[in-house]
């Protein structure tokens, strides 16, 4: 769930929420900037910081701007290197920021812009407990203020960078002793599943979560239908390669091949090295990989777009049934998006931010 989607929700619902933000960490923290949680006026959550003391000391703060009120502020939080019943061992600070959310309008665009409308940055100068929004739009329209002069002028500039990035980005600066937080809101990657069988299937309940869009294109109507995938964006019936051509697939996009048969596969592969998705993967063995790598070649497929094809699909688990294979595929795509290395977390340096 898109937490801004469930804010909207509330706000229209007339129960505003609060929103609370990682905006900056330093050392070993359990998350990263951009992670969000959401606090409802029942006290309950959507989201999460990490869990533990800090995430408990998160809702306590904003439920006392929910029974009290006041405007939005920062706060600085202090992870403990010493093990204790609920603690946090991870020696680092988290700085998060703690918004009540009222305006309908701005949360409608930047939901607007998750779903496909159009990217839009967000910028929020937080200034004596009061926030102020300046949404800035690709054709350089914006709504909103931040008071005018250099401080303005700077998160403009900033907004307009973010937006060019093509993802949701986040930068924090400190002016003077103002904070400002940029962000850039888009529609999420997405993950199309060629093939709706076992594998596409567990693919598909899994990705949801990560927050993956997700599509499905098979040629046969019971296994592209809304009943057996009623979370996907879309579900297309077509042959193969139509059916993978009519997504306007990006750079930040993976494209995975789990058809029924080789020439099935063969002709959803073609379809999609023809696109800009970044990641091609393909599930089968490494006999397979030879085979379909010779025929794209046979098919005039430049070779540095063949060498971009995993095959086998996914990272090396030992998974058997169709749910781990699908767990070892997301894990190679979110490797693939988060720039990882697939290597146990354990065996990072001592000290090392933790990062999954």
């Amino acid at each position: 769930m898109f937490l801004y989607q469930e804010a909207l929700w509330l706000v229209e619902a007339g129960q505003p929420p609060v929103m609370a933000t990682v905006v900056q960490v330093s050392g070993s923290t359990p998350q990263k900037p951009g992670a969000r949680l959401l606090v409802r006026r029942d006290g309950t959550l959507a989201g999460t910081l990490g869990g533990g003391c800090v995430e408990s000391d998160v809702w306590a703060e904003a439920m006392a701007l929910v029974e009290h009120g006041g405007g939005a502020r920062l706060r600085e939080f202090h992870l403990n290197e010493d093990l204790d019943a609920d603690g946090l061992v991870c020696g680092g600070t988290m700085h998060v920021l703690l918004e009540p959310l009222i305006q309908t309008e701005l949360l409608r665009e930047v939901v607007e812009a998750h779903q496909g409308g159009g990217p839009v940055a967000l910028a929020r100068l937080i200034d004596a407990g009061e926030a102020r929004y300046l949404l800035v739009r690709p054709d350089g329209s914006a709504s909103g203020g931040l008071g005018g002069g250099e401080v303005e002028a700077l998160a403009r500039d900033r907004a307009v960078g973010l937006l060019s990035g093509g993802e949701d980005t986040l930068a924090y600066l400190s002016v003077g002793d103002r904070h400002l937080l940029a962000e850039s809101f888009t529609a999420p990657p997405a993950l199309l599943i060629c093939g709706g069988g076992h594998v596409g299937y567990a693919l598909a309940r899994l990705a949801v979560p990560l927050g993956l869009r997700v599509l499905v294109v098979d040629d046969r109507m019971e296994f592209a239908s809304k009943e057996r995938f009623p979370d996907a964006d879309r579900a297309v019936v077509a042959p193969f390669p139509e059916g993978v051509a009519s997504f306007i697939l990006a750079a930040q996009d993976a494209v995975v091949v789990a058809t029924r048969g080789h020439r099935h596969d063969h002709v959803a592969l073609l379809a999609a090295a023809c696109s800009k998705a970044g990641y091609l993967a393909l599930v089968g063995s490494r006999r397979k990989a030879a085979l379909v790598s010779r025929a794209l070649k046979e098919d005039g497929v430049p070779l540095e777009r063949v060498a971009q094809v995993r095959c086998p699909a996914g990272l090396r688990i030992g998974a058997c049934t169709p749910e781990e294979i699908a767990v070892s595929i997301l894990a190679e795509v979110l490797m693939w998006r988060r720039g990882g290395d697939g290597q146990p977390l354990s065996a990072q340096p001592s000290g090392a931010a933790a990062g999954v």
